[in-house]
């Protein structure tokens, strides 16, 4: 039998660099602030997964060989969806604040399992549905800013892209050929099919990719590769890893803190500012979705989260 002393650091080694991932994908809501504009978010993506997707080959590339049809078929759809994701939260954030958009989204902990239950007619525990209120309220409060208003463009997109987020969810658990699919091939299909929508897209929206790269500085071309090699690659691979060090749930719930790290970030190197009213708002955002993640089935909470915008 293990003593306490012996099961504690590979604790620290399995959830240091999980907690890290968190930290990376709170961060990436300001670096696409940075990065992006309301006219270069098609470009910007194309960039970004262009970036990702040949390191990723390299190392999906047998489980690429071993895909059949139908899985090519389903990580297309899924794909797609990804690909919506992408696109409404980038304009999302660059409409909003770095705060606003990393704890808006943190909504989909509510909306996964709500939906779940809804799609299986299994009930929910009180717990969650009080959390789920605590969540709606907190949302509210901080999308009115310095007064009643209604929320901007971006607050409602990011909401839009939490609905998204979890029909991407229940699309992944419920589609049973895609269930011993390889986890790095079904993620590199989807993101190419996404890249792929982006490039098509692209030229009716904004400057070509090419001329957009042609014309970064040294600090976006930073904030491209963070975004890319960092928050996209680093952050699955790790997810990847650590799922099977630990446990979904384990790594679900350290994920989890990603929007306080967007809070911190955002304020602390964002410069955004939090009225009294707003800054109650996030912390009832914050409180409401840990809860919820408590609160709900292990099935449901096992779900992990797509990468982030």
């Amino acid at each position: 039998m293990r003593t306490p002393s012996q099961v504690a650091p590979r604790g620290i080694v399995t959830d240091l660099p999980v907690l890290l991932v968190a930290v990376v994908w709170g961060s990436s809501y300001l670096a696409v602030k940075h990065l992006a504009t309301p006219a270069t978010v098609l470009p910007t993506l194309v960039l970004r997964f262009g970036l990702v997707l040949p390191f990723l080959a390299v190392i999906a590339w047998r489980g690429l060989r071993g895909l059949n049809r139908g899985e090519w078929l389903g990580g297309a759809l899924l794909g797609g969806i990804l690909g919506a994701i992408f696109l409404v939260e980038t304009y999302g954030v660059v409409h909003t604040s770095a705060t606003n958009a990393g704890l808006i989204i943190s909504f989909t902990m509510v909306l996964t399992p709500l939906a779940e239950s809804l799609v299986g007619r299994t009930p929910l525990p009180r717990a969650f549905v009080a959390a789920a209120g605590l969540s709606v309220v907190g949302v509210g409060l901080l999308t009115e800013g310095a007064g009643l208003r209604a929320p901007s463009a971006g607050d409602l997109l990011m909401l839009a892209a939490a609905g998204i987020r979890t029909v991407h969810l229940l699309a992944m658990s419920r589609t049973k050929v895609l269930r011993d699919t390889d986890p790095i091939a079904l993620t590199w299909v989807q993101l190419a099919t996404a890249a792929a929508i982006f490039v098509v897209v692209s030229p009716f929206a904004g400057p070509s990719p090419w001329s957009l790269a042609a014309s970064y500085g040294p600090g976006q071309w930073a904030d491209l590769l963070y975004l890319g090699l960092f928050c996209t690659l680093v952050a699955f691979l790790v997810q990847m890893w650590a799922v099977r060090a630990t446990s979904p749930s384990r790594v679900s719930l350290l994920l989890g803190t990603e929007p306080l790290w967007a809070a911190v970030v955002g304020i602390v190197l964002g410069g955004d500012r939090l009225v009294p009213l707003a800054f109650c708002g996030g912390l009832l955002v914050l409180a409401g979705t840990a809860w919820g993640r408590r609160a709900v089935v292990p099935a449901a909470r096992d779900v992990l989260e797509p990468l982030p915008a």
